[in-house]
C-alpha cells in the first residue's frame, strides 16, 4: 500500500531564528548519518478546513485577502489550530461558525495533507460537513481584519473542480478540498471516515 512513513532523523541542535506572532522560523542542525546539514523551516501549528456542501452538492467558498501572494483567494472556511490540545474536529466547528455562521450535523475527516514540506512543517486536516443549518443569532461570531472582509459564494462542486485543475482555483486547501470531495463522492461517499464534533 502506498503511504509516506514518519521517519524521523536525529536533531542535533535545533535553534529560533525568529519568534513571530503566529509561526517561528526556525534552523535544526540534522543528523542525516554520513552528514549533518542545517535546515531552515517556519515551525507552524497547523491548521483546519472545512468543505462545507449543502443539499445540492455546493461548496461554500470565500473570498480571503492573502498577503503573502498579494492576492484574494477563494477558500473553505479554514482557521488555525490556535487552541492548546484542541481536537482537530472541534477546530473545524469553530471555524465553520466563525467564518461561515453555519453548524453540521454531519462531519467526516475527508483528507490530510502538508502544505509545504519543504520548507514548513504546516499539517491541515480538511473536514467534509453536511446536514448544514445558520448558527443561532446568539452564537454569531464578529470578524475583523482580512476576515471582515470575507465574500460567501456556493459553488456547484463540479464548477470548483474545473476551476481547480484549470489553476483559477490556487488556495491549497480549497485545491485538496474539493478534489478529495469529488473523488468521495464519485467513490459514494464509502472511503471518508465518520468524526464526532
Amino acid at each position: 500500500m502506498l503511504a509516506d512513513v514518519e521517519a524521523p532523523r536525529p536533531v542535533v541542535s535545533h535553534d529560533v531564528i525568529h519568534a513571530g506572532r503566529i509561526f517561528d522560523l526556525v534552523g535544526d542542525v540534522v543528523d542525516l548519518g554520513e552528514t549533518q546539514v542545517l535546515r531552515e523551516y517556519v515551525a507552524h501549528p497547523g491548521a483546519v478546513a472545512v468543505i462545507a456542501l449543502d443539499d445540492d452538492d455546493r461548496v461554500l467558498l470565500l473570498s480571503q485577502y492573502r498577503h503573502p501572494v498579494r492576492s484574494e483567494l477563494w477558500e473553505p472556511p479554514a482557521g488555525l489550530r490556535d487552541v492548546p490540545d484542541e481536537d482537530l474536529a472541534v477546530a473545524a466547528a469553530r471555524e465553520l461558525a466563525e467564518e461561515a455562521d453555519l453548524v453540521a450535523g454531519s462531519w467526516w475527516r475527508l483528507v490530510d495533507f502538508f502544505t509545504t514540506p519543504g520548507g514548513s512543517d504546516e499539517r491541515i486536516r480538511v473536514f467534509l460537513a453536511r446536514d448544514l443549518q445558520p448558527v443561532a443569532e446568539a452564537d454569531l461570531h464578529t470578524r475583523t481584519d482580512e476576515e471582515a472582509g470575507m465574500v460567501p459564494v456556493w459553488v456547484p462542486l463540479d464548477d470548483a473542480v474545473d476551476a481547480a485543475l484549470s489553476g483559477r482555483l490556487r488556495s491549497p486547501t480549497a485545491v485538496t478540498g474539493v478534489l478529495a470531495a469529488a473523488a468521495a463522492r464519485a467513490r459514494g461517499w464509502s472511503t471518508l471516515e465518520a468524526v464526532t464534533v
